[in-house]
């Protein structure tokens, strides 16, 4: 799985459109392999872009869960610690 797709279900508050239209069109460019179509393959991507948009949209307002929902703040602090913890970004941090 992309990386940079992230959780959207059962977040307070709920995912806004940019952030499902943002994992979209992450999905799209995982599947086609670039990050930037070429002219002639431009509406097809777009097109791509927008459908799984329509889908994920589609799959977060009728996913049901007992849980309650978990904060956005609380959560990325939960993976800064993680990642800090496995040593991904030691480099990162000693050189600030």
């Amino acid at each position: 799985m992309c990386r940079n797709i992230h959780t959207l279900h059962n977040f307070e508050p709920p995912a806004t459109s940019d952030e499902v239209r943002a994992a979209a069109l992450q999905y799209v460019r995982k599947i086609a392999g670039t990050t930037k179509p070429s002219k002639a393959n431009q509406d097809a991507f777009d097109h791509a872009v927008d459908a799984v948009a329509h889908a994920t949209q589609h799959l977060l307002d009728e996913l049901v869960t007992t849980a309650p929902p978990k904060n956005r703040e609380e959560e990325a602090a939960k993976a800064r610690e993680r990642a800090a913890r496995s040593g991904r970004y030691a480099a990162a941090a000693s050189a600030s």
